[in-house]
């Protein structure tokens, strides 16, 4: 099984890396393969609503979105790891997300994500609630915890000493792992549910 995991943060082995790896070591641990990609750095534009990615099949802007697109199709499950910037995830990951989640017409039904958020002090539930946004809309089920999935420290390393929030998103790939396990069983036995035929209501009248 495999995991795709993305970290938000713009600095190389932050804290938010320090979480991410704690999670990494239990999926291994699980036998669940985790691929960690760090986009925090690099230039992603946002979405601008062309319809291009409904003729290419992909986004028109060639960056890491078609990367994690293709990692993501792969997957069984999805990580989303955030520094809190204003009570929000990073723009850059809100970019790369806006633009995955639209661009990419493969079914994501029953794949499980989770998110992650990193903070000094405030701000985490309000980015929690944000990315858990980018599954349900989807299909996925959202893995959970035994707390929020929230780590705190602002210098680099400081992350370390946060013991309940370390120990919050190790539990959180434990549970992540057995829904995926789960869900593979479930679908070799039952299936997917069946799926509703789409259709769109208009508040526009």
């Amino acid at each position: 099984m495999k995991v795709l995991i993305i970290n938000g943060s713009p600095r190389k082995d932050g804290n938010t890396s320090l979480a991410v790896e704690q999670m990494c070591s239990v999926f291994r641990e699980e036998g669940v393969e985790p691929e960690v990609v760090q986009i925090g750095n690099r230039d992603v534009r946002g979405c601008v609503a062309c319809g291009g990615c409904f003729e290419k099949g992909k986004c028109v802007f060639d960056d890491v979105v078609n990367e994690l697109a293709e990692k993501f199709e792969r997957a069984d499950g999805l990580v989303v790891a955030s520094p809190v910037y204003f009570a929000s995830a990073n723009a850059t990951v809100v970019a790369a997300l806006d633009r995955l989640f639209f661009s990419t017409g493969f079914d994501k039904t029953m794949k499980v994500g989770a998110a992650v958020t990193v903070a000094r002090r405030g701000g985490c539930s309000a980015t929690f609630d944000e990315l858990n946004k980018y599954f349900t809309i989807s299909g996925m089920p959202v893995a959970s915890s035994r707390y929020w999935n929230s780590v705190y420290g602002r210098e680099k390393g400081e992350a370390a000493q946060d013991l309940e929030g370390l120990a919050t998103v190790r539990t959180l790939a434990r549970n992540m792992s057995f829904l995926m396990k789960s869900i593979a069983l479930g679908r070799e036995k039952y299936g997917l549910p069946k799926p509703e035929e789409h259709v769109m209501t208009s508040f526009i009248r």
